[in-house]
């Protein structure tokens, strides 16, 4: 199912033997849109303290209780290797986490870890992203909440700005940008993509696209309040003419 990242925000995560916090942002790569981590901020527990949960942690969510349950414990989440969730996070720091977890890595194959298989991988090109560089390789690690008002450039000018993302709960990508085009269509918001991505400038906090303005503003509408289904996606994929993602999986 289609789910908005503004809503997951506040979240509780659920241990095995209690609550470890509320989910804060999401953390991204930027080069195949996968969610790699929750941020979990810990309240009172761990003053101070935000950790970093990868969805391979992840069982069965309750929707209705607002819930992720995980298959950690406190004391687990506690002991973890401390981690400074203030983006670039170095890989090393990345690895000593996935070996302490027992997480299988997403980068590739790592001395004594299984690597993970590649999904969604559709490379974009980032301007100015080398977010991290360490021995082990490269990274493009972004934060929901950081790009969370971007401008959005289409080919031929400025259309709005990212206020929200749409993910999978079944492989957790994100499968959509939500661009606030209220300056140019008041009240009015719409999906783009991540695949119609052509650049990044993160200095200059933009995202273009591959896509002309005038074909943005008559695309169809976007209700927050309503689940986005096939029907939708199948709409709105024809009226841009793009290939369907789903039919590649």
């Amino acid at each position: 199912m289609l789910r908005s990242v503004n809503n997951l925000e506040g979240f509780s995560l659920g241990a095995k033997d209690g609550e470890i916090g509320n989910v804060y942002s999401l953390i991204f790569d930027s080069q195949d849109w996968a969610i790699r981590y929750f941020v979990v901020d810990t309240g009172r527990w761990l003053p101070g303290r935000k950790v970093l949960i990868s969805p391979n942690a992840l069982e069965r969510p309750d929707w209705q209780g607002r819930i992720l349950h995980v298959n950690l414990t406190k004391d687990q989440v506690h002991n973890a290797p401390e981690i400074d969730t203030d983006l670039p996070v170095s890989r090393q720091r990345e690895l000593e986490l996935h070996r302490y977890y027992g997480w299988t890595p997403y980068w590739g194959p790592v001395h004594g870890v299984e690597a993970a298989p590649e999904r969604y991988a559709q490379p974009q090109a980032d301007r100015g992203v080398g977010v991290m560089v360490e021995s082990v390789g490269d990274s493009h690690l972004r934060s929901t909440r950081e790009v969370r008002g971007y401008r959005i450039h289409a080919t031929d000018g400025q259309i709005g700005h990212v206020e929200d993302f749409i993910l999978s709960d079944e492989d957790w990508v994100i499968r959509y940008l939500v661009v606030d085009t209220r300056n140019w269509l008041p009240g009015r918001s719409v999906l783009i993509s991540p695949e119609w991505v052509t650049d990044i400038g993160w200095e200059e906090r933009e995202v273009w696209v591959d896509v002309p303005k005038q074909t943005i503003e008559q695309s169809p509408n976007y209700d927050a309040s309503a689940p986005i289904n096939r029907e939708y996606e199948t709409r709105m994929y024809d009226y841009y003419g793009r290939p369907r993602y789903w039919s590649r999986m």
